[in-house]
């Protein structure tokens, strides 16, 4: 434990349900695809982290979100995000990865694995990016069936977990804003504990949605919206969270810099060095985020101060994890 999340109180399940109760609405939070991507939401004050499945299908696997990854492969990844970070953890449950058998062990094995809650959606199996062409829905009956078990796992092994019911209604094939207002509120009738609107394509629908609902936990993929809400517009709609995907910012700024290395070669890498002068993660601090200068706790306890003068002062490297280094 010492190498991975610092100890703390309480479940993470139980610490997202008194964030989700503030009135400090909305409640922003950082979605990515690694254990990296959750350490370096928490080191920056962000209190909660989204695990997403469509980064994760692309950083994890390098393949579309297509519905490719499995159970397995997705709670594996998940755990180890879960573990090195003292922040609630949200994940995409996706379909559930089946039918409502299916929903049954996903659940258990997501809470399992540590998170405080997922989100379940109600497209066809497998499914496909949100924001994708060709998007199909399930019958509302089949899904209503999935978070009735879903809640059913959630209450048997851990009633503070939360469960995010998720609708891709409104861009599936014979969706429609219509389809999102008649699904939520269908979904309302069980006992999940907020809902996720994917892809309302205008402000006005967006409105529409939460005052249809009032009093009641929303979060709006609004990645649609053009040109994107403010944070006071955010604040104005009430709505419970709003997030940003900290692997997408990744993944332009590195083929931003592929693309000039390319071109200027060692020119580009001096001058990117040069820029992480004074930087709070500078050029080797990824290695102070990860927890570098635990290890070096553990051989102090374990190998004693000979041994670790020995080590230390007999090699020349740049960073020394018991100072710490830019």
């Amino acid at each position: 434990m010492l190498l991975r999340k610092k100890v703390v109180e309480g479940k993470m399940s139980t610490e997202l349900r008194r964030q989700l109760k503030e009135d400090k609405w909305p409640l922003p939070w950082i979605s990515g695809a690694t254990p990296h991507h959750a350490q370096l939401a928490e080191s920056t004050g962000f209190r909660l982290f989204g695990l997403s499945g469509s980064q994760s299908s692309a950083h994890i696997m390098g393949l579309p979100d297509a519905g490719l990854m499995t159970l397995t492969e997705v709670v594996d990844n998940l755990r180890r995000v879960c573990q090195c970070v003292s922040i609630p953890v949200i994940a995409d449950c996706e379909t559930g990865f089946g039918n409502v058998v299916n929903v049954t062990r996903a659940v258990g094995d997501f809470i399992t694995a540590g998170a405080a809650g997922l989100y379940l959606e109600d497209q066809v199996f497998p499914k496909r990016c949100g924001y994708t062409k060709g998007v199909e829905i399930i019958p509302t009956a089949d899904v209503i069936a999935k978070y009735r078990a879903a809640c059913d796992v959630r209450d048997a092994m851990d009633p503070d977990f939360v469960i995010i019911a998720r609708t891709d209604s409104r861009a599936a094939v014979g969706g429609g804003l219509d389809e999102v207002l008649r699904r939520v509120e269908a979904y309302l009738t069980t006992d999940i504990d907020m809902v996720m609107v994917m892809a309302l394509q205008s402000r006005e629908e967006l409105r529409k949605v939460k005052e249809a609902f009032p009093g009641k936990l929303v979060f709006f993929n609004a990645s649609a919206v053009k040109p994107g809400l403010t944070t006071k517009e955010y604040e104005e709609l009430g709505v419970a969270t709003y997030s940003l995907s900290i692997s997408k910012v990744a993944q332009l700024m590195m083929h931003n810099f592929l693309v000039d290395y390319k071109a200027r070669g060692a020119d580009a890498l001096n001058a990117f060095n040069d820029s992480l002068e004074g930087h709070p993660l500078g050029e080797f601090s990824y290695l102070e985020l990860t927890g570098f200068p635990a290890v070096v706790e553990i051989e102090k306890k374990y190998l004693g101060q000979s041994a670790l003068k020995d080590k230390y002062e007999g090699s020349v490297a740049t960073y020394d994890p018991r100072k710490g280094g830019k």
